[in-house]
């Protein structure tokens, strides 16, 4: 590695070699943008044919031509005037675009290796040896600015990093990460679908289903045991009253509306205005503060189609919600409180590396100065109490309040923003939430949002790839597979399932009528941790024969044995 130079202006300047090369074989093309990436680079390009692969090895050809070149890379500015002529003289439309956009009186600057110039900010390696060594991976469409009434260009993935070591590393992550693709396994695991007569609505199958409320059992376990109550809401609200949340006016385009009776109603994208119109409900003392009001709402938002990914970026997903009423002297613990839920939670499905982020006002935010300097004290001291380590995201927080936001980390090293904890000072007021203090009269609280899995659907698209489908045992929709030999072994199967389902485990019957290594496959396919093998001799011997993922071929057993075993794993 050059110590020089980081990985970010390594990949800058490969996104360059890549656009001098695709130049060079498709002199036709307009250049967009080409930015370094979490994971990479690419660059965006306007062709009037998308690429291929086959175009992808060509120009991985020409870039190493040019990285074998070892051109010289300059930098040098221009006037906004000189600059704009540059762009017209190259017929880069895109360009002038981004010129245009430049601060009156500032320059703008280049960067030259050979015959390729780019507008660009930088910076880059000197040389274009020194990003040797690279890889594309992918080739995307996107909207140029991201924005879908704009011109759909080409976009070529790559990656670069400083020695062959690191890449190949991380080409064998991309790999093992599309074996575990959440998408691949729910089909091939039967859990769930979606279909183009709902892009973007989940379909479960039975297992789905068992899997989802398997999930659901173990969250309202865990919140009724931190006290909890939980609540329902509907899915559909007047319009009025999304105006007053101020929703409407910060997530207006991703709101599915309708009329009724001519009066405007939105389906819900969150769940916390219909909550607090439920708090309002009744009159409440400081002696039932804090109040923790949780709820598993079904929540609809009308994401871009490019948007989507799976169960991950879903149109329709159930979120695990909750509110926390209270007095500003109880903000601290209550926050305590929900931290240490959460670590508990993610603790109990393996994910236990992650990091904390406070973030803070944004721009567009609504209420005092004291009000969010209150509302981050309380989630920072909560922090700080606690002795956790946190980074701070200025600027990042939601419009009505700060936030404390779980970045956990999966087996394969990638991070994953996931639980939430927003302190909320704006809401109670728009809502005129109330309560009786202990001199009689009436205090406006302060609450906490807050979302462990973030959704049950983002949550299940994580874990399944975190765990590449083998679930934990009592969670797993399919605990155990009962394979007859043959016909004749049916019933003994059956009657095992019985007294397997009478002791509230899961399991099936595989009666198909297909050779038994045949079953087997299917039942590692299908992610079964535990499989029954029933023959003449198990029957002979009243036993049966476990095979199970953790331990191999068990041989014979005790069935009741088995099940208590089993029992506990559950």
């Amino acid at each position: 590695m050059n110590e020089q130079f980081d990985l970010s202006t390594l990949r800058h300047t490969a996104a360059h070699i890549l656009a001098q090369a695709v130049k060079r074989l498709f002199p036709d093309v307009k250049l967009a943008i080409g930015p370094s990436i979490a994971d990479g680079f690419y660059y965006d390009f306007e062709t009037k044919t998308p690429f291929t692969p086959q175009d992808l090895t060509a120009i991985e050809k020409e870039m190493k031509k040019i990285v074998k070149e070892n051109l010289q890379i300059e930098q040098f500015t221009l006037p906004r005037d000189e600059a704009l002529a540059w762009a017209d003289a190259q017929g880069e439309a895109y360009k002038r675009e981004l010129i245009e956009g430049l601060p009156d009186g500032e320059t703008a600057t280049f960067y030259k290796q050979g015959e390729f110039t780019d507008l660009c900010a930088g910076p880059h390696m000197p040389r274009t040896k020194d990003a040797r060594v690279f890889k594309l991976t992918s080739v995307a469409g996107a909207y140029w600015r991201g924005d879908e009434k704009n011109a759909m260009l080409s976009r070529i993935y790559g990656t670069a990093f400083f020695t062959k070591d690191e890449l190949n590393a991380h080409l064998e992550a991309i790999e093992e990460a599309k074996k575990r693709d959440h998408r691949k396994l729910g089909k091939e695991m039967k859990l769930f679908a979606f279909m183009d007569e709902g892009p973007g609505f989940p379909f479960y199958y039975p297992k789905g289903v068992t899997l989802k409320n398997n999930l659901i059992e173990y969250w309202r376990r865990v919140h009724k045991r931190y006290g909890y109550r939980e609540i329902s809401t509907p899915i559909m609200l007047v319009g009025d009253l999304w105006h007053r949340s101020g929703h409407y006016e910060k997530y207006r385009e991703n709101m599915y509306a309708t009329s009724l009776d001519d009066t405007d109603y939105f389906i819900k994208p969150m769940n916390c205005p219909g909550g607090m119109l439920l708090y309002n409900t009744e009159l409440h003392s400081y002696k039932e503060l804090p109040l923790r009001m949780a709820e598993l709402g079904i929540i609809h938002r009308a994401e871009k189609s490019g948007a989507l990914h799976g169960l991950a970026r879903a149109r329709l997903f159930t979120q695990d919600d909750a509110h926390i009423y209270m007095t500003h002297e109880q903000a601290k613990d209550e926050i305590i409180g929900v931290i240490t839920l959460f670590e508990e939670v993610y603790a109990a499905f393996g994910l236990d590396d992650f990091k904390f982020e406070l973030s803070t006002r944004p721009e567009n935010s609504i209420g005092t100065e004291e009000d969010w300097e209150k509302s981050t004290d309380a989630l920072r001291n909560a922090l700080e109490e606690l002795g956790r380590e946190y980074v701070v995201n200025e600027g990042d927080g939601a419009f009505y309040g700060p936030k404390i936001d779980f970045h956990i980390k999966d087996c394969m090293g990638r991070s994953f923003q996931c639980g939430t904890i927003q302190f909320d000072m704006q809401m109670p007021e728009r809502f005129d939430l109330t309560y009786v203090g202990s001199d009689g009269q009436k205090h406006r609280p302060v609450m906490i949002h807050r979302a462990c899995f973030g959704s049950i659907e983002r949550f299940l698209a994580i874990l399944i790839e975190h765990c590449a489908g083998w679930f934990p045992f009592w969670l797993t929709p399919v605990q155990i597979a009962i394979i007859p030999i043959a016909e004749r072994h049916q019933e003994a199967a059956q009657n095992v399932l019985a007294k397997l389902t009478a002791a509230g485990l899961r399991a099936e019957v595989d009666m198909r009528n297909e050779k038994m290594g045949f079953k087997i496959r299917e039942a590692q396919l299908s992610k079964i941790p535990v499989m029954i093998i029933l023959g003449d001799s198990e029957i002979e011997q009243n036993k049966i024969s476990v095979r199970s993922r953790e331990n191999g071929d068990e041989g014979q057993k005790d069935l009741a044995e088995c099940i208590e075993k089993w029992k506990l794993k559950s």
